[in-house]
C-alpha cells in the first residue's frame, strides 16, 4: 500500500523536514507525556536507513521524496502484512496514523515552515463520527461554531476515514478528525482528533473546552500503539 501527498516545496526542504528532528516535531504525531522526542528518535534515526531521499524506517515502511510539478512528492510505501508480525493487528491502525502525519508534513511545511506548533489530543470509541457530531457542513469552506469558539474552516485533505480542517483562530492551526464505524476489527468503533495550535492561542482554555465535549461523549480513551 502507498499513501502520497504533494507538497509545495522543493526537495531540500521537504527532505529536511524528514531529516531534522525539530522539524519532524512540527508534525510528526502530538505531543503526549512520555515523549515525543525519544518516538521521534526511534522511528526516524536509531532504526532508520537513508538512501538519496529514500528512508526506509526500521519495520519496512519507506519514505520516497521526489521532484514534481508544483514541488514534492512524498510516498510512503507501506511493508506488507507479516513482514513485522508483532505489529500485524495494529497494520490498519498505522496506516491511519501515516495518513495523518503525512498531511500534517505537508501543513507544516506550506504553512508553518519555521513555527512550532502545540497539540491536544483526544481519542475513544463510538458509533457516531464527530464530524457528525461537530456539525461540519459540506463544502470546502465555511464558517462554523466549533466546541465555544466561531472559525473560519478549509478542508485540507479528506480520506476514507478521516477529515483535516484549517482552522483561522488557532493561528491558522490544522484539525484532524478521524473515525472508523463500529466492525470485525473494531466493534466498538474508533474515534481520534489531533488539534494543533500556533502562535499565542491560548492552548489550556481550548484544552479545556474539548476535554470536557469530549469525555461527555466518549469517557474512555483508545488503547493505541507506540510506535509504527
Amino acid at each position: 500500500m502507498k499513501i502520497v501527498v504533494t507538497v509545495a516545496a522543493p526537495v531540500a526542504t521537504v527532505w529536511d523536514a524528514l531529516r531534522n528532528k525539530d522539524k519532524i516535531r512540527h508534525w510528526h504525531g502530538w505531543e503526549y507525556e512520555g515523549g515525543l522526542d525519544e518516538e521521534i528518535d526511534l522511528i526516524y534515526f536509531t532504526r532508520a536507513v537513508e538512501d538519496g531521499t529514500t528512508l526506509r524506517l526500521g519495520n519496512g515502511d519507506e519514505f520516497a521524496v521526489e521532484a514534481v510539478d508544483g514541488g514534492s512528492r512524498v510516498t510512503l510505501t507501506r511493508a506488507p502484512l507479516g513482514a513485522d508480525p508483532d505489529w500485524d493487528a495494529y497494520y490498519d491502525d498505522v496506516t491511519e496514523g501515516w495518513i495523518t502525519f503525512l498531511h500534517q508534513l505537508r501543513f507544516a511545511v506550506e504553512r508553518h515552515p519555521d513555527d512550532p506548533r502545540r497539540t491536544l489530543f483526544y481519542s475513544g470509541n463510538g458509533a457516531v463520527s464527530p464530524i457528525d457530531e461537530l456539525h461540519i457542513p459540506a463544502g470546502d469552506a465555511f464558517e462554523l461554531d466549533l466546541i465555544g469558539e466561531r472559525v473560519t474552516c478549509e478542508v485540507w485533505y479528506r480520506s476514507d476515514h478521516q477529515l483535516g480542517l484549517t482552522v483561522d483562530a488557532w493561528g491558522n492551526g490544522l484539525l484532524v478528525l478521524s473515525h472508523i464505524p463500529p466492525g470485525d476489527q473494531k466493534p466498538d468503533g474508533a474515534t481520534m482528533a489531533i488539534l494543533s495550535l500556533y502562535g499565542d492561542v491560548d492552548r489550556d482554555a481550548v484544552d479545556a473546552r474539548w476535554r470536557a465535549w469530549w469525555s461527555e461523549r466518549r469517557p474512555e480513551e483508545l488503547e493505541l500503539p507506540t510506535e509504527p
